[in-house]
C-alpha cells in the first residue's frame, strides 16, 4: 500500500455523440499516415473512433493516409505495425482502405471541380501566389476558363510539369479571415522518380494533399463523425468548400483538445530523428512514448483505455502525468501478477541457530490464495544457514536489530558490516516480530537463483537475483518483484530473465 501514490479514479463512459440520428449508422475512422509507429497520444484517436462506433453498433474502419511520398514518406513495416497496434488496443477494424490505391478516385472528383469552375490549376510561384492571397486578391490563374484548366490538369497527368510547377486549387472565399484557407491546395506533383512510394512505385506523378484524399474519402465511406484532435479545424473549413461545391454533407466533426505527457515529447519528427542519429535503440526503448514501448513495460491496453475515457473527447487541452497512466495500470496488474522476491544488490546474511534447512511455502498472490504457492528451498550446515537480502536492507538491520524474514524467521542482529551481517535465531513467527516491531525484509537463499536484468523507463539495466521460479514463467506475463515494481517478463532462459519494468 505504500507504493501507491495515487489512486486511480472510476472509469468513466463516453459522453453521448451529437446527432446520431441524422445518420443510417454511425461510422467512425481512425486515419494514420505509415510513416511511423503509434505512440500514447493517438491512442486517444483510435481508443474513441472504436469504442463510439462499437457504443453505436456502427462501423470502425482503418485507413492508411499514405498521399505523401516527398514529406511523410510512408514505410511498408509501419502498416504492418500500426495493425499490431490497433490489435494490441483491442480495436478491431470493420474495414480498411489504403489511400494509395484510390488514386484514381481523387483524380475523377478534381476532374469535376474543374470542370464546374470550382477549381483550377495554379501554374503561379509558390511566394507570388502567397502574397496575392494574403492579400485577398485572385491569383492570374483563378479565372482561367475551365477548358484551359482541363488542359493544364491533362498536362499535369502526362507528366509535362515538373514537381512545384502546377497545384490544384480549390476556390474559397479570397476573403476567408484565415489565410490559410483561401484557395488550399488540393492536388500536386511530385517527382515520383526521385521519391518513389513505397507501395505504387514511380506509377503516378500527381498527388493528393491531405484535405484533398481525406475529404473524399469521409464522404464515400459515409464517415457520420471525425474524431480528432483541434489541430484539424482548419482542415474542416477547407474540407467544407470542397463538400459546398460537389453538393455534400459534412460529418459531424469533434475535435479534442491536445494531450501532453509531463516529460514525454510525442513528436514523430523528433522520435525518427533521434533513432536515426542512434539516441534510441528502437521503438520499443522504454524511454518512448510509442505504443510499442509501453507494451513492451508492460502498460495494458485496458490502462490506456481509461486513461482516454478519464480525458474524453472535451474540447480543452489536458495534461497527465506517467503516474495517471501507472494508477490505472496498478489497477488492473496488481490481481493478477504473481509475486516473487528479487534481490538488487545482495549482501550476504550468516544467521546461527538454525538447526535443520527447510522448504518456504510462499503465496504466489496475497489476496489469491487459488494462485497457488511457490518454493524456496533454505539450506542449513553446523547450524547455520547462509542467505542474500539487499544492501538497501543494511540501514534496516543495524547491530542489536531484531528483523523479520519475510516467511521465514526473526533473526537478531550481531554483527554488521558494509558487505553483509551476521546474525543469530531469535523465534519463528510473525507473532513474535510484532511483539518487538521487527521490520521485514526479503530474502533468497545463497544457491540456486535467478539472474535478473531489469530494464528501466531510462532504459538503465539493474541486475540482480530471483527466485528460481521465475524461470518457470512465460514471455509477456506481468510479474511482481517484491518491494521492487510490477515489470514484464520479456525473455527468458534455464537460469536467468529479462523484465522490463512497469511501475511500482
Amino acid at each position: 500500500e505504500e507504493l501507491v501514490k495515487e489512486k486511480p479514479k472510476a472509469e468513466r463512459g463516453l459522453p453521448p455523440l451529437p446527432n446520431v440520428d441524422k445518420y443510417p449508422k454511425v461510422v467512425t475512422r481512425f486515419s494514420p499516415n505509415p510513416d511511423s509507429v503509434l505512440h500514447l497520444g493517438n491512442a486517444r484517436a483510435v481508443i474513441l473512433s472504436h469504442d463510439y462506433a462499437r457504443k453505436y453498433g456502427g462501423t470502425f474502419i482503418l485507413r492508411f493516409e499514405d498521399t505523401d511520398p516527398r514529406l511523410k514518406k510512408a514505410a511498408l513495416q509501419y502498416y504492418d505495425l500500426i495493425r499490431d497496434d490497433l490489435k494490441w488496443l483491442q480495436c478491431s477494424w470493420d474495414k480498411e482502405y489504403l489511400q494509395s490505391d484510390r488514386l484514381e478516385l481523387y483524380y475523377q472528383y478534381a476532374e469535376e471541380l474543374i470542370r464546374k469552375a470550382s477549381a483550377y490549376v495554379c501554374e503561379c510561384e509558390s511566394e507570388d501566389f502567397k502574397q496575392l492571397v494574403e492579400a485577398g486578391r485572385a491569383c492570374p490563374c483563378r479565372n482561367v476558363s475551365p477548358e484551359e484548366n482541363l488542359a493544364r490538369w491533362k498536362r499535369m497527368l502526362d507528366g509535362e510539369y515538373q514537381e512545384g510547377e502546377a497545384v490544384v486549387r480549390v476556390k474559397t472565399d479570397l476573403d476567408h479571415p484565415n489565410p490559410a484557407v483561401r484557395d488550399w491546395p488540393a492536388l500536386r506533383v511530385i517527382d515520383t522518380v526521385k521519391y518513389p512510394h513505397p507501395r505504387v512505385g514511380s506509377k503516378y506523378r500527381v498527388w493528393p494533399l491531405y484535405n484533398m484524399a481525406c475529404g473524399v474519402d469521409d464522404h464515400l465511406m459515409a464517415i457520420s463523425h471525425v474524431i480528432r484532435g483541434k489541430e484539424h479545424l482548419t482542415n474542416m473549413e477547407r474540407q467544407k468548400y470542397l463538400y459546398k461545391h460537389l453538393g455534400w454533407r459534412y460529418p459531424d466533426a469533434i475535435h479534442y483538445g491536445r494531450l501532453h505527457v509531463v516529460g514525454t515529447d510525442l513528436s514523430k519528427s523528433k522520435m525518427m530523428r533521434a533513432l536515426e542519429e542512434g539516441v534510441y535503440k528502437d521503438l520499443t526503448d522504454p524511454r518512448l512514448g510509442t505504443l510499442m514501448a509501453l507494451r513492451r513495460r508492460g502498460i495494458t491496453p485496458q490502462a490506456l483505455r481509461g486513461v482516454v475515457y478519464e480525458v474524453g473527447p472535451r474540447p480543452v487541452d489536458a495534461t497527465i502525468s506517467w503516474e495517471n497512466v501507472y494508477a490505472a495500470n496498478r489497477k488492473i496488474i496488481d490481481p493478477i501478477a504473481r509475486r516473487f522476491f528479487f534481490i538488487d544488490r545482495p549482501a550476504v546474511l550468516s544467521v546461527s541457530g538454525v538447526k535443520n534447512g527447510r522448504t518456504v511455502k510462499l503465496p504466489a498472490h496475497p489476496d489469491h490464495p487459488e494462485m497457488g504457492t511457490r518454493e524456496i528451498v533454505v539450506e542449513a550446515e553446523d547450524g547455520r544457514c547462509r542467505l542474500l537480502i539487499s544492501k538497501g536492507d543494511l540501514n534496516i538491520a543495524k547491530l542489536g536489530a531484531i528483523v523479520r524474514l519475510m516467511e521465514l524467521f526473526n533473526f537478531k542482529v550481531t554483527h554488521a558490516a558494509s558487505d553483509g551481517i551476521t546474525g543469530e535465531l531469535h523465534s519463528e513467527t510473525y507473532v513474535e516480530a510484532r511483539k518487538v516491531n521487527a521490520p521485514l525484509i526479503q530474502w533468497l537463499p545463497e544457491q540456486r537463483n535467478c539472474r535478473v536484468s531489469v530494464v528501466m523507463p531510462t532504459a538503465e539495466r539493474i541486475d540482480g537475483l530471483g527466485e528460481p521460479s521465475l524461470t518457470t514463467r512465460r514471455v509477456d506475463e506481468i510479474v511482481q518483484l517484491v518491494r521492487f515494481g510490477f515489470g514484464r517478463v520479456d525473455a527468458v532462459s534455464q537460469d536467468s530473465l529479462v523484465l522490463y519494468f512497469a511501475h511500482q
